[in-house]
């Protein structure tokens, strides 16, 4: 075959797209603004890209193979290259585009609350509208037991049938993650009565999840043990405060000063009501950022709203998406608009014997990680 006719075939082939599978990217110490980068390729080529956990971009292919060359680790030209080649474009163009897109996700990372479709041109998903592969987070109750003292009307333990082994809880994280899932959050019951959740903390860390915990302990008070958790690989804490305590508002101190990314949920009820604006002020002056609200009553909802607003007005971020214990409803979310629920499509739940749930509350198991196959959770969850 000439030359020529090698090049005309060449041309008219289909694109072959990039093999599916996850990559991370952390950025180097010496970055001015630490960011985590989680790339899924889809079988299609497509690809989602997760930043820090938290911003979910949906890449078309072309997009897809830029993040996969920044991922890797390539220099703006071998990537360009690549690119050029694989899509048939000119060099020149396709380097242009690959620095575009590279500012375009850096000024995502770079700056707090940005419309990615005003200024950055990427388009805009319903929330948890498109189809992938598997969610992009697993909710992981390793116990439902509480602190001595604690009324267990506030848990279901009746649901588990017992609970989980530390290798158990790997074998679910490895699986997991060879399933595309890149963040996890361990959660209860109170988590932190685990003897073992540094060690499953690290395990998730070694593997290259996102990490996150969910607690209310006051044994985070404990510079020693916090320092312990902190130093395992965990990325984000979610603490439940408990305002009376000041030992709670220690372990939310000590959080901040860890350098850990802290989101404080408040639970309202009828006799918090009154301080809840003081408190909210307490937590700005402690510069925590993030800021998740529920209420013991759904009559609280409209004092929720209010307190919502106060929060903005703080500037304190409002978390709606993350887990909130013994709760299968969130006033505040549905305020916001998020008009759809990411159970059983952005994030599964965990029980402590393994049982998979669409979301904590949600009591409808979808089979049991440890034992099933992934393929027939992942079908009956989006059935």
């Amino acid at each position: 075959m000439s030359a020529l006719l090698r090049s005309i075939r060449n041309r008219f082939q289909p694109v072959r797209t990039l093999a599916a599978g996850v990559y991370q990217f952390q950025s180097p110490p010496e970055s001015p603004v630490p960011y985590r980068l989680h790339l899924r390729l889809e079988n299609d080529g497509a690809g989602v890209l997760i930043l820090n956990a938290s911003t979910v971009l949906h890449l078309n292919q072309t997009a897809a193979e830029c993040a996969y060359q920044w991922v890797k680790g390539s220099t703006p030209e071998n990537a360009a290259r690549v690119v050029a080649s694989r899509y048939r474009v000119n060099p020149k163009q396709a380097l242009q585009d690959y620095r575009d897109f590279i500012e375009r996700v850096e000024t995502l990372l770079q700056t707090t609350d940005l419309d990615p479709v005003t200024y950055l041109e990427f388009d805009r998903q319903d929330p948890y509208s498109k189809e992938v592969s598997a969610p992009y987070r697993l909710d992981c109750a390793l116990t439902y037991r509480l602190p001595e003292g604690e009324s267990i009307h506030y848990t279901p333990t009746e649901r588990a049938k017992r609970e989980l082994t530390a290798d158990e809880w790997k074998t679910i994280l490895d699986k997991s993650w060879a399933a595309g899932i890149p963040h996890v959050v361990f959660t209860g019951g109170e988590p932190v009565l685990r003897d073992d959740l540094p060690a499953l903390i690290a395990h998730a860390e070694q593997i290259g999840q996102v990490c996150g915990l969910l607690s209310g302990s006051r044994r985070l008070a404990s510079a020693d043990y916090l320092r312990t958790v902190c130093d395992s690989g965990l990325d984000h804490l979610m603490y439940l405060l408990q305002p009376d305590s000041e030992e709670s508002w220690t372990a939310v101190e000590k959080a901040v000063a860890c350098d850990l990314a802290i989101t404080v949920h408040l639970t309202l009820t009828r006799d918090l009501s009154p301080k809840a604006g003081a408190i909210l002020e307490r937590l700005h002056q402690m510069q925590v950022k993030g800021l998740s609200l529920s209420a013991s009553d759904p009559a609280g909802a409209e004092a929720l709203i209010a307190l919502r607003d106060r929060a903005a007005e703080l500037g304190l971020t409002l978390q709606w998406d993350l887990p909130v214990p013994y709760s299968a409803a969130n006033p505040v979310a549905k305020e916001v608009g998020a008009q759809s629920s990411g159970a059983g499509k952005a994030w599964l739940y965990v029980e402590p014997d393994g049982d998979v749930l669409p979301e904590q509350g949600v009591n409808r198991v979808l089979g049991n990680f440890l034992q099933d196959p992934w393929d027939s959770i992942w079908k009956n969850a989006r059935a």
